[in-house]
């Protein structure tokens, strides 16, 4: 069965934007700095951007500040004119949603779960906001499954009412770009996606 391709929906619709001219709010939900510097650079022509910070699985919360930092010096730095909203610490949703689930493997339950709270809660905050669309910069990661984190969008998206911008931000070379934009701008890169048990993942590889 033929994979749908995410990266050529994005790729259509930033040409009918280039042909209409027009500019689009978007809710941009940000997982950290580095993934966030080439979306920013290849979206911010085409939309209005909001970015959203919300990722309750980070810990502890000296990591989620430091992150959420870092996501606000490289808009100051990047020269954007981009609100971001950042939601206050609080890890509890992503600590019930991972109970039973504390073995799984990477891009296994657990993490699908995860993913899916993130996304549910952005498409909220752009119903809130009146926006025209949500999207994540998850999908720009080669560690994330970027047709799950699509399939879950557009169904959150039926659910809530509102457009989902489908994406793959690894083509084009997305990724290997975010690379060259963290040492540009010395971007805090982490070693482990967030939460704990990916953490004690990398430290049992590492040992």
């Amino acid at each position: 069965m033929q994979k749908t391709n995410y990266g050529r929906f994005l790729d259509e619709k930033l040409e009918e934007l280039r042909r209409t001219g027009e500019k689009p709010s978007l809710l941009l939900h940000a997982c950290c700095a580095p993934c966030s510097s080439y979306v920013l650079e290849y979206l911010n022509d085409f939309f209005s951007i909001t970015l959203y910070f919300y990722n309750p699985n980070i810990a502890p919360e000296s990591e989620y500040e430091y992150r959420k930092s870092e996501l606000k010096r490289l808009v100051s730095e990047m020269g954007l004119d981009i609100e971001i909203i950042d939601e206050d610490y609080c890890p509890e949703p992503f600590h019930a949603l991972a109970k039973g689930l504390e073995d799984a493997p990477e891009r296994g339950e657990r993490c699908r779960k995860c993913i899916a709270l993130r996304l549910e809660s952005a498409a909220k905050k752009a119903k809130e906001l009146c926006s025209d669309y949500f999207t994540t910069t998850l999908t720009i990661s080669p560690h994330k499954d970027s047709t799950f984190i699509n399939e879950c969008g557009g169904e959150i998206s039926k659910r809530c009412g509102i457009s989902y911008l489908f994406s793959d931000f690894k083509k084009h070379d997305g990724y290997k770009r975010s690379i060259v934009l963290s040492s540009q701008y010395h971007l805090y890169r982490q070693n482990y996606c967030g939460c704990v048990y990916s953490k004690a993942i990398k430290n049992i590889d590492k040992s």
